[in-house]
């Protein structure tokens, strides 16, 4: 039996999100069909909203409503050390232990030779160009995933800004091989700030 044609669109958009299998976009979808109709319109203004109003901060590349974003206009952080994170999701689960206090930069993404992604398909330039500019930064603290691709960018990051005469380092591996930043807990996340390594 085929499926209405305003549900089967509903279906196939929830496809279109991570991990999200034929069976779930289902009963996402027709859960979605029971909600009142103001949560739904309320929900789909959110997406709309979410798209519509944020942008990329021009200094760091964090998601904000305005440019700089709010961690970059704040001149109580400390202005000598940069964080560098592969998403901003990883950002956020950094951000959300209230323990760093420096300052950011996204590079929405890692490098991955098997994907074809390298140096110049992620925001490495913004970097480079952001730590030429500004004297004050002393040290970069790389919070890549503990995996092939994550680390292989430390590396590249390492061997680009070393030569600068900037201190580098390393999340601690108070995260485990093979984990993502964002499904750690907040202890692991702090020992992970705290011990990080010089590379």
């Amino acid at each position: 039996m085929q499926y209405p044609e305003p549900i089967a669109k509903l279906i196939d958009s929830y496809t279109k999100l991570p991990g999200i299998g034929i069976k779930t976009a289902t009963r996402l979808a027709f859960y979605t069909i029971d909600m009142p109709e103001e949560e739904v319109t309320s929900f789909a203004q959110s997406l709309i909203s979410a798209k519509r109003d944020l942008q990329f901060c021009s200094i760091c590349g964090n998601l904000t409503e305005t440019d700089p974003c709010v961690i970059c206009s704040d001149k109580n952080r400390d202005q000598s050390q940069v964080l560098v994170v592969a998403e901003v999701k990883d950002l956020m689960a950094i951000e959300n232990t209230g323990e760093y206090r420096g300052l950011y930069h996204v590079l929405h993404g890692v490098l991955s030779p098997l994907e074809g992604k390298g140096p110049d398909d992620i925001n490495i330039e913004s970097l480079v160009n952001r730590l030429q500019k500004d004297e004050t930064i002393q040290e970069v603290i790389v919070a890549t995933n503990a995996n092939a691709e994550g680390e292989a960018t430390a590396m590249y990051l390492s061997r680009l800004l070393k030569p600068a005469g900037l201190k580098v380092s390393r999340l601690a591996t108070g995260l485990s091989v093979g984990s993502d930043i964002d499904y750690a807990d907040q202890i692991t996340l702090i020992k992970a700030v705290e011990g990080r390594t010089q590379l």
